[in-house]
């Protein structure tokens, strides 16, 4: 049996999720490890180095990336918690779920799902790598108005690499002014309110603008999460990250976009979300 297996059976070296989670993207690293001449097969059938199935350099294996998630009451878990399971697998990289509350309490989701930040705003150091902030509904508008809150992307924001958000997220980002001019994405049923900031809304899963990078609604987060990890630190390492994930969804039945949800459904979502339109875009102004 192998050290791994023995571990995973809750021997006394138990190896845990995020060590686990950091010892996947080596898999990637092997290929590359070889020597162009060495032959590598599976059932005799070659196999394509990395450089040859995606012609990009050796990934960086190792960083020392900063990267600041940003947590506040009423925020969408699953906004946060999709990319938090990529970019915390990112070896090296120092991930803090920061808070825009006073003292690191526990933050309340829109849900009731509490998480434990790690560090405040003000405690972020002076360059930060990816800046990423989830979406919600109330307490997502009541953050578009916080002014700690919309400071701090500002001053962030200027030598962050990536300024990066899911869901209604994205309409902090532009209260802060970060999205003017700039292709941005968002929730179906607000994505064109984002106009009201200056934004261009485009229809698509994960929409790149430079360094700002903004994903569709909820579990686009884990298409956004595997973009900025490719951003980062190769594809190579992002597609060894989304195996190790088993991320390959197969939804039970059609659905998840209006075109493809019955007309009466949708209508009924949209009257539901549609209250957020009308407040956001009075804070536009």
């Amino acid at each position: 049996m192998s050290s791994f297996h023995r571990k995973a059976n809750g021997s006394a070296g138990c190896l845990d999720r995020r060590t686990f989670l950091h010892s996947i993207p080596i898999a990637a690293a092997a290929l590359y490890a070889a020597p162009a001449s060495a032959a590598i097969s599976v059932d005799d059938q070659p196999v394509p180095t990395p450089e040859q199935a995606h012609g990009e350099a050796i990934p960086n294996m190792m960083g020392s990336e900063q990267i600041a998630m940003l947590v506040y009451p009423g925020f969408t878990a699953l906004d946060l918690v999709g990319p938090h399971f990529f970019l915390s697998g990112l070896m090296g990289a120092k991930v803090h779920l920061v808070t825009n509350q006073p003292t690191l309490a526990p933050v309340v989701s829109d849900a009731g799902l509490a998480v434990t930040p790690t560090a405040r705003l003000q405690d972020m150091p002076a360059r930060l790598d990816v800046i990423f902030v989830p979406g919600g509904f109330q307490g997502t508008l009541a953050a578009m108005t916080h002014a700690p809150t919309l400071e701090f992307l500002k001053s962030a924001s200027v030598e962050a690499r990536f300024v990066t958000s899911v869901c209604t997220g994205s309409f902090i980002l532009a209260a802060a002014g970060l999205l003017k001019g700039r292709r941005a994405t968002s929730h179906w049923a607000a994505r064109e309110s984002l106009a009201a900031f200056g934004a261009m809304p485009i229809d698509e899963r994960v929409v790149s603008d430079g360094k700002f990078i903004t994903g569709a609604g909820i579990s686009a987060g884990l298409d956004a999460g595997l973009t900025i990890v490719a951003a980062l630190r190769g594809r190579s390492y992002a597609e060894a990250q989304m195996l190790q994930a088993e991320y390959a969804p197969v939804p039970p039945f059609p659905g998840g976009r209006p075109e493809t949800t019955a007309p009466a459904i949708t209508s009924a979502m949209q009257g539901m979300l549609g209250g957020f339109n009308a407040r956001a875009r009075a804070i536009a102004g």
